[in-house]
């Protein structure tokens, strides 16, 4: 059988190369055997030259894909990639079924080599071995990787450490680098590195940051698996860190503050909801200045900034939504996220004329749940409503609106006392605390969030005739 012999140098541009040539020349993957440099099989027989081939069009996954597992270790995943190429003249679509067998043997092949990467990233450990004399340090690290991944990661330590040379030695390849110029040898054992004198400085470092009482050593060993620790400084340290961690958790509870009384952070809370005053304000700006130091309740905290209303000082309308979201807190602007956009968009179809209303939300810091990179949004609960009340009462007596808009059950309880059946209270007229007339209708969020296409389009109509109802109010009001 034809032979593809593939150079431990360059491996993914030479497969790239040869399975562009073999997939041009019509080679079904049965037809040809994959290997590295020294395979060392006897029957193999050199595959015959190919002409230069056309260019082929495969999808961009699929090209970063083998990208990722030419480097694996896995003597079969050349045959891998060739075989699902050869899938993909037909089947277009084949890379994306994580169901087929074959294919997600190579995606987990790619998140094994990125894992290997990373712990390469994180365990790599230097030692100088430059003379003080020279006019750059020159370091070496020994490092005994899972995979084939020194070449791909070799322009991440060029880049890292420009202002450093070193020498990267593992059993596959030797990584040369000086002034960010990257050089490739054959592997070696590991040589004898001299003793590095930071490394007592790290590994007590090391002791001082542990924490015993978030000690969990089967997660510690997934994330820093044992065949890295001999090559590691700190790592001597865990067995006994491990074994000493009970103890000092309970020196830690013997050495804990005594916690005040349950009670004590409920009569904080009373007071800072029911004691303070807001501050006098004469302006909408003045207004904002002030709130910007708003502590009353937790949401401060890891919200980015509070969002106060924008709008005429004079307008006749004011709505109220329930919180800044996540683009709101993010710009400091109410009603721009996915929800404000709807609302702009329903209000121009029923001929609400937004930038005459003044737009502010019952809750003026963003609440939500962290979920990986993303922010959750949560319901602002009843204790957060009363305490950012108080603002929303401080704008209505600046801007004394003739009519309020609640968009919402958060804005309706905060307007009304309660935001218990809205869907039965939707499209009516209710008074607010100082009498002022309170139409209900539908937050834009919820209808972004109704899952059934007929049911949203419905809800979609409510609040579009609900909207043009306000509108028709303004007008006849106006009218007046």
């Amino acid at each position: 059988m034809p032979t593809v012999a593939l150079p431990s140098i360059g491996t993914d541009a030479a497969w790239r190369a040869a399975a562009r040539a073999h997939l041009g020349a019509g080679t079904p993957p049965e037809a040809l055997h994959w290997q590295m440099d020294g395979g060392g099989d006897l029957f193999a027989e050199p595959a015959a030259p190919l002409p230069e081939a056309a260019p082929v069009t495969v999808p961009r996954a699929f090209a970063a894909l083998a990208g990722t597992v030419v480097w694996h270790r896995d003597p079969e995943r050349f045959a891998r990639l060739y075989a699902l190429l050869w899938r993909l003249r037909t089947q277009r679509g084949a890379l994306q079924d994580r169901a087929d067998p074959a294919v997600a043997r190579l995606w987990k092949m790619d998140k094994e080599v990125h894992r290997d990467l990373h712990k390469m990233r994180a365990f790599l450990r230097f030692r100088e071995i430059g003379a003080p004399d020279l006019p750059r340090r020159r370091f070496a690290a020994w490092f005994e990787p899972g995979h084939h991944i020194v070449e791909p990661i070799a322009p991440w330590f060029a880049n890292r450490f420009g202002d450093m040379d070193m020498v990267i030695l593992t059993p596959d390849l030797t990584l040369s680098i000086e002034d960010r110029r990257v050089a490739l040898s054959p592997g070696q054992a590991k040589p004898p590195l001299p003793d590095d004198a930071h490394e007592a400085l790290w590994t007590t470092y090391f002791r001082n940051i542990f924490n015993p009482a978030r000690l969990k050593v089967k997660a510690m060993q997934a994330e820093m698996p044992k065949k890295y620790w001999k090559n590691m400084p700190e790592a001597s340290a865990i067995p006994d860190l491990i074994a000493g961690a009970e103890a000092r958790v309970r020196q830690m509870q013997a050495a804990a503050p005594t916690l005040p009384p349950a009670r004590a952070a409920k009569i904080t809370e009373r007071w800072m909801t029911e004691t303070q005053e807001p501050p006098p304000a004469d302006s909408l700006e003045a207004l904002r200045r002030q709130a910007e130091g708003c502590t009353r309740c937790a949401l401060h905290g890891p919200a980015t900034q509070v969002v106060m209303g924008e709008g005429p000082r004079d307008a006749d309308l004011m709505i109220v939504g329930e919180q800044p979201g996540d683009q709101e807190d993010l710009m400091g602007r109410p009603f721009v996220g996915p929800a404000g956009q709807l609302f702009d968009r329903l209000a121009e179809e029923a001929g609400l004329d937004r930038a005459g209303a003044f737009v502010t939300n019952a809750v003026k810091h963003f609440k939500f749940q962290p979920r990986g990179k993303r922010r959750i949004h949560q319901r602002p609960g009843a204790d957060e409503v009363q305490a950012c009340r108080w603002w929303l009462d401080a704008e209505r007596a600046l801007v004394r609106p003739k009519l309020i808009l609640a968009m919402g059950a958060t804005a309706a309880a905060s307007l009304t006392g309660t935001g218990a059946g809205l869907l039965k209270r939707r499209g009516t007229w209710e008074a607010g605390p100082d009498g002022t007339p309170v139409f209900l209708t539908l937050h834009p969020s919820y209808l972004l969030r109704v899952p059934d296409a007929s049911a949203r389009a419905r809800a979609t109509d409510d609040v579009r005739a609900d909207l043009a109802a306000v509108q028709a109010r303004v007008q006849a009001l106006r009218a007046a």
